[in-house]
């Protein structure tokens, strides 16, 4: 228990920070959404002038585009992004700065085992991302709600909602896995941000592609946002996938 509050005292100002940026990015990006609704058939006519393989690579639907959920579903690639790095610093921090801080050797000189050192930062790791997300929710909800005073399903934007939360537990994992395999990284960002960015362009490739089964080389393509908006579900072979890792 010492070591878990120990980590969530650690990572504390981290997580302040970077909720606080998805938070504002979701109220910039949203707050657009008046104007383009109500210019909607406009930027459809704008849009409809790039070519289709661009489109898709940013996730972009012409014919939804003016509604709250199409809007949201083409602005939350963005915001997932943010999202991806957050939880990849966090995975790849959390086990590593033992190692980089030379504190290591003094943990396990404690009476306690690895597996109780490894599942105190797992879940000091879970529940930084459970808080963040619960912020998100709140404040994305709310700002859904004063831009779009029609009405729209709650279920589906919720729905897409929590794909950041699952997309962050991958990315958790992809970072704790590369701190173990690279335990005395010097510094922490520059692998973070490839590794994302690197799977983001895949996916953005993959788009362009239209093989679902490529989809299963990169976690931003696990959540489709248009299967999302028509079938108010997930896929179940991707969250299997997601699962599984």
């Amino acid at each position: 228990m010492n070591m878990f509050i120990h980590e969530l005292k650690a990572f504390r100002k981290f997580t302040i920070i970077w909720t606080l940026a998805l938070v504002g990015l979701t109220i910039l990006l949203l707050s657009m959404f008046p104007s383009i609704s109500g210019e909607a058939e406009a930027f459809k006519e704008l849009m409809e002038g790039f070519p289709e393989g661009i489109r898709m690579a940013l996730g972009l639907s012409v014919v939804n585009i003016g509604s709250i959920l199409g809007f949201y579903s083409y602005i939350f690639l963005y915001i997932s992004l943010i999202g991806a790095i957050q939880a990849m610093i966090l995975g790849t921090s959390i086990v590593s700065k033992e190692v980089r801080q030379k504190t290591a050797d003094f943990l396990l000189t404690k009476p306690v085992t690895r597996a109780n050192i490894m599942t105190s930062k797992l879940l000091a790791a879970f529940t930084l991302l459970v808080l963040t997300n619960v912020v998100y929710l709140g404040v994305s909800s709310m700002m859904a709600s004063l831009v779009e005073p029609r009405e729209y399903s709650i279920k589906i934007f919720w729905l897409l909602s929590l794909t950041l939360f699952f997309l962050q537990l991958i990315f958790l994992v992809l970072g704790i896995i590369v701190s173990l395999v690279f335990p005395k990284i010097k510094s922490v960002l520059p692998i973070s941000l490839g590794t994302v960015f690197t799977f983001f362009i895949v996916g953005a490739l993959v788009s362009t592609t239209g093989d679902d089964a490529l989809r299963y080389l990169t976690p931003f393509k696990y959540f489709d946002f248009a299967y999302i908006i028509q079938k108010s579900s997930y896929e179940f072979s991707f969250i299997l996938v997601a699962i599984s890792l």
